[in-house]
């Protein structure tokens, strides 16, 4: 194994141009966020709080990067259809049986009367379920809207859209 120079050209500056420590912590950041989009909202909402409470406006910058179930509603009714064509309907129903009255309305109002009837025969008829579960069905969904963000399909309405 060589043993590189400082100042070879193999030397990563860290304060160069496209890798800026504000890079740098954007990135960390990101990861941070992504962490927690992974775990379920327990534990979630006890690590935001306890570092809420520690430094809030690092707590505010991860909460910005953050991407839950919930901000499924920052999609329009026309993107939501864009979405629900990617997903399995099992996992679909499996999801909505905690989510908000909101994320249920929006998926509701973006199918066809006969298709939202079904799903919620479905998730009336869907029985107890365990919390992880419901909550790796909405990872999925979460999962799909990202990648889809990524390749352009659909926007998150929020302050940076017009």
């Amino acid at each position: 194994m060589q043993k590189r120079k400082h100042g070879s050209p193999e030397h990563k500056n860290p304060l160069k141009k496209g890798s800026s420590v504000t890079d740098k912590k954007a990135e960390r950041l990101q990861h941070v966020a992504e962490l927690l989009n992974a775990v379920g909202r327990d534990t979630e909402t006890k690590i935001l709080s306890t570092l809420e409470e520690s430094n809030p406006n690092l707590a505010s910058q991860i909460r910005d990067r953050m991407f839950t179930f919930d901000d499924l509603t920052l999609i329009d009714s026309r993107q939501m259809q864009l979405l629900l064509k990617e997903l399995n309907s099992e996992v679909l129903v499996l999801s909505l049986k905690t989510a908000s009255d909101a994320v249920k309305e929006l998926v509701f109002s973006s199918v066809s009367t006969k298709a939202a009837e079904g799903m919620k025969d479905d998730l009336e008829s869907l029985g107890p379920r365990r919390r992880e579960d419901v909550e790796a069905a909405q990872m999925k969904i979460i999962q799909t809207a990202r990648k889809l963000m990524e390749e352009g399909k659909i926007v998150i309405l929020g302050s940076d859209t017009v």
